[in-house]
């Protein structure tokens, strides 16, 4: 069984920023997900959280868009990250290069906070780790590589908990998960799973009524893994 670890909780870390790495240290993969990882092998990858704020108490989370012509996942609204390389130390090595390889994100602009629990995705046999960190000094980000991104975004906080915005969305294997529909995005599969948590873990959430069910558009529906699990949205 996998379990949050807090890294380091750096001065300056805004108010905002507490609630959620508290809670963080005891989260366990069932708080994310049913699905628990093998107990020996998986394809070791890291994902990149990145909360920060341009005004004081307005927290954002950074998000990458697919490019539409990409054999796997086009169009899907993820975080940074993808397959951990032979030269990547740990996690936080993996999250960092994949956002400044994807994005042009500067590493010694963040503060890595904690290591989220290992979740697993069977249909790709990755171990997923999710990297928490604070954006201390938010930058200009942008596609570096069209052919695999075409869009980057700071999805508010406070957009991404509007009851407005919250829905499920439905594959036609049957499938049903959370997703939010914020500034023009639809954000699901893996990715709005663990937003969906850490809204929860961070005291954010607001009251909403999940009966609202969208169908996912043929062109941005893998086939999940299994029911109650998540679609592979992590870059080999």
């Amino acid at each position: 069984m996998s379990q949050g670890r807090v890294l380091s909780h750096p001065d300056g870390l805004p108010s905002w920023f507490e609630p959620l790495l508290t809670r963080v240290a005891s989260c366990r993969t069932e708080d994310f997900t049913p699905l628990r990882p093998p107990a020996g092998g998986g394809r070791p990858s890291a994902v990149l959280v990145l909360l920060g704020e341009d005004t004081p108490g307005e927290p954002d989370l950074l998000i990458l868009q697919r490019a539409a012509t990409m054999r796997n996942h086009a169009g899907q609204p993820a975080f940074p990250g993808g397959g951990t390389d032979p030269e990547d130390a740990d996690a936080v090595d993996t999250a960092l290069r994949e956002a400044e390889e994807e994005v042009g994100l500067d590493p010694a602009s963040t503060e890595v906070l904690a290591l989220l629990p290992d979740l697993y995705i069977p249909v790709s046999s990755f171990v997923v780790t999710p990297v928490l960190a604070w954006w201390r000094r938010p930058h200009p980000v942008s596609p570096r590589e069209p052919a695999e991104v075409a869009h980057v975004a700071r999805l508010p906080i406070g957009e991404l908990v509007d009851p407005e915005n919250r829905i499920r969305v439905r594959h036609r294997s049957g499938w049903v998960g959370p997703a939010f529909q914020v500034r023009g995005l639809l954000v699901w599969g893996f990715t709005a799973g663990v937003i969906s948590a850490l809204l929860d873990m961070g005291g954010w959430s607001r009251p909403w009524q999940p009966g609202r069910i969208v169908e996912l558009p043929e062109a941005s529906a893998p086939v999940p893994a299994a029911r109650g699990g998540a679609p592979d949205e992590v870059l080999p």
